[in-house]
């Protein structure tokens, strides 16, 4: 139990040994009895204005504890204290397909309460940032991934939240944009003093970005500390995996699931 609080106040984000559960699809049934690991035990303390880059190989858990730090997921077990308004910026999420660009930020704007005119105001950011000309009074779904991120992003960035976290949001798309969106997060850090949470494949990019290196590694927290050191274990990691033969990376890849399964008693 979490006791005292307000003895976290200087932290954007606390988690206590946080998990989350899903159950696992098996093949020829309707629901599967098996459950899985997606995150457990995790335990940091994040300050707020701290840039974080989050690591890990794919399937690791990084997505899901995103979703988590937005509000999007619940979490299973364990306790997470959440101070100030969160955004996830990533591809697709938290737009309607059905939905055109604009009415999209109505949605949005409508379902955190904001008065028309407030809403009206956001619109026009967003316009401005996305730079999605007629597009905008078209439906989501004819959007490309790149329109897509820059739709959810521009949307995020116009709602000023206390805590960003971006999902591999930068990964598609042109690099004109990428690049007008990460001088736009430089001023957020440096300016606006906003925590981010930064998921990216692009070491070179979190490393440059990021002030504090977390790793994420079969749904465990393997390593929080400063961002260089980090990404050096991380990379030594990767480099170690990428020399194995296909064997003995399958072999490594059903050890690390098979520990994630939650073993039930008969």
């Amino acid at each position: 139990m979490l006791k005292n609080k307000n003895a976290y106040d200087e932290y954007a984000v606390v988690m206590k040994d946080v998990s989350k559960i899903y159950r696992l699809k098996q093949k020829g049934k309707k629901q599967g009895n098996q459950q899985f690991y997606a995150l457990k035990g995790i335990d940091f303390k994040i300050k707020k204005g701290d840039c974080v880059g989050i690591l890990g190989t794919n399937g690791s858990g990084k997505s899901t504890l995103s979703m988590i730090l937005a509000g999007i997921s619940d979490h299973d077990g364990g306790e997470m204290i959440v101070n100030g308004e969160q955004a996830l910026i990533a591809i697709n999420t938290g737009l309607n397909a059905q939905l055109t660009g604009e009415e999209n930020i109505e949605l949005k704007g409508a379902l955190l309460g904001l008065k028309k005119k407030e809403v009206e105001k956001i619109k026009q950011g967003v316009i401005e940032f996305a730079e999605l000309g007629d597009f905008l009074y078209q439906p989501v779904k004819k959007y490309s991934s790149g329109m897509k991120s820059r739709l959810g992003f521009s949307i995020s960035l116009a709602l000023n939240p206390d805590i960003f976290i971006v999902d591999e949001a930068l990964s598609v798309g042109d690099k004109g944009f990428a690049q007008k969106c990460m001088k736009r997060m430089q001023k957020l850090r440096d300016e606006e003093g906003k925590t981010i949470f930064f998921i990216s494949h692009a070491l070179s990019q979190v490393k440059s970005f990021c002030h504090t290196g977390m790793w994420i590694e079969g749904g465990e927290l393997k390593e929080l500390g400063d961002i260089d050191t980090v990404c050096e274990h991380y990379s030594a990691y990767v480099d170690a995996y990428n020399a194995l033969s296909e064997k003995e990376k399958k072999q490594q890849r059903d050890t690390k699931f098979e520990k994630r399964i939650i073993k039930t008693k008969k």
